[in-house]
């Protein structure tokens, strides 16, 4: 006999950025990066667990700025691409948040000429 499965309430919630023609100077700095960090997490609720990691790396079209900021409730990581001026944002949590004001952070700090946004409910 087949197992019925209870119906579950989300455990996660995954706002997905696609962030194009952002602003090249924004993307290329670590106190630009490291400042919007800092305003998004609590601006979202959420607790940083540690200090964020900034780190440059890569060659031709994969060279940029890496962004891991662990909150208690999961992470948030984004990846700046300095050959096209695109971003690409992870906020990932088992706590609600607001996606609105995510957006609105990336917006102020930069300057994105086009979003694609995907904002999904996780559950196994």
């Amino acid at each position: 006999m087949a197992k019925t499965r209870k119906a579950k309430k989300s455990w996660g919630y995954h706002l997905i950025i696609d962030a194009a023609g952002c602003n090249a100077a924004a993307i290329r700095s670590k106190p630009t990066i490291k400042a919007f960090i800092k305003e998004l997490v609590p601006s979202i609720d959420m607790v940083a667990y540690g200090e964020p990691r900034i780190v440059k790396f890569g060659t031709g079209n994969k060279k940029g700025y890496t962004l891991v900021q662990l909150i208690e409730t999961s992470d948030i990581t984004t990846h700046f691409v300095e050959e096209t001026d695109d971003a690409y944002f992870d906020v990932f949590s088992c706590k609600s948040f607001n996606p609105s004001i995510a957006i609105d952070i990336i917006k102020k700090y930069f300057k994105p000429t086009k979003l694609k946004i995907r904002f999904i409910k996780r559950q196994a």
